[in-house]
């Protein structure tokens, strides 16, 4: 009997690169890089910090608003804490920020929760849980829509076009692609589910419905993003690209030798649940420190600048150009390993 159970090779980010092309532009000043996710939610720079307790709360969220992205300041305590934590981003930023995003779950206190954040100020609420595509979201988003029909929803994650067009018929307006890519996220060794990241948004960006795709999960760098946007994502979603920074929830540490870091830990992981919910049931991530990096700012900018880079390589202006021109190539493992800067591996004759 013939099985059908084994589609396709699944792509990741360091298997393609982008073919250059033609370029008619003269300044980097004059691209484009932003993005509408729709319902009022407009970013100048793609980015949106991912809601885990180790990177967006207020200050975060303050510091990305400020560069043209949005933070999500992230669920894992009361009610009153996370509505605080709103407050003081609008407080941090000076009103100097582009918009915020507040995580909700899809159970528990969940519709409390939504309206205090909105009371509170935010942009758009995300629905923030491992596996989307479940009849939980569902009636989550149907009871959220009951509550309020004209404000943006993202919600996930998800990782096929079903996924994504599930998620936008059941009131969805941007949807959260992919499943278990994250740095610290070990949900595709625990469960042996997931799509790779890249492959991810080739195949959610399939979907025919009106609703912002969302890469979130094995992005590491400036020419990830651009490799994902191309591929047909509105934005991206990251976590360990921003972790370690100043504005990063908690302290900073330094080992006997005086090097500094920070905590950075995946929320489905045994320490987080624990310290959220007082107990673990399956972990699907980990927790780690990663050395202090200093001020989120300076690494955004040197994203933009990666960013703005990247699409005059394809000799596109904006978004949408990006995504008409872009010429996927699949590379070899030596071609990968040339991609990268070699100097120090290299043999002298």
């Amino acid at each position: 009997m013939k099985n059908n159970k084994y589609h396709h090779e699944a792509l990741t980010y360091d298997d393609v690169l982008l073919q250059p092309q033609y370029s008619e532009i003269r300044s980097r000043k004059d691209i484009d890089i932003g993005s509408d996710l729709g319902k009022g939610i407009t970013l100048s720079l793609p980015i949106l910090s991912a809601p885990m307790d180790t990177i967006t709360g207020g200050r975060m969220a303050a510091a990305i608003g400020h560069h043209g992205g949005a933070g999500i300041i992230h669920r894992y305590s009361t009610i009153e804490e996370q509505v605080l934590e709103v407050i003081n981003s609008y407080e941090f930023a000076g009103n100097n920020m582009s918009c915020l995003g507040a995580a909700i779950g899809i159970s528990g206190d969940f519709l409390e929760r939504a309206t205090a954040l909105i009371s509170a100020g935010v942009d758009f609420l995300c629905i923030d849980v491992a596996h989307g595509h479940h009849i939980l979201m569902k009636e989550a988003l149907h009871r959220i829509r009951n509550l309020t029909d004209d404000f943006h929803i993202m919600a996930g994650n998800v990782a096929t076009p079903e996924g994504v067009n599930d998620l936008s018929d059941w009131g969805a307006n941007s949807v959260r692609c992919n499943i278990g890519g994250g740095s610290i996220c070990s949900t595709r060794v625990q469960t042996g589910h997931g799509l790779p990241g890249l492959q991810t948004i080739f195949e959610c960006s399939k979907t025919d419905r009106d609703v912002a795709i969302i890469a979130d999960g094995g992005i590491r760098n400036s020419g990830d993003i651009v490799k994902a946007l191309a591929a047909g994502a509105d934005a991206v979603m990251c976590g360990s690209l921003l972790a370690g920074t100043t504005e990063t929830p908690g302290s900073v540490f330094e080992d006997k030798n005086g090097v500094k870091f920070k905590s950075y830990r995946g929320m489905a992981s045994k320490e987080a649940q624990i310290n959220w919910r007082g107990k673990y049931s399956s972990f699907e991530g980990i927790s780690s420190q990663v050395p202090y990096r200093g001020k989120v700012g300076d690494i955004l900018e040197d994203i933009e600048r990666g960013l703005r880079s990247g699409f005059s390589y394809s000799g596109a202006h904006g978004l949408k150009e990006l995504q008409s021109k872009a010429i996927f190539v699949r590379q070899t493992l030596a071609g990968q390993g040339e991609s990268k800067t070699h100097i120090n591996t290299r043999k002298w004759q």
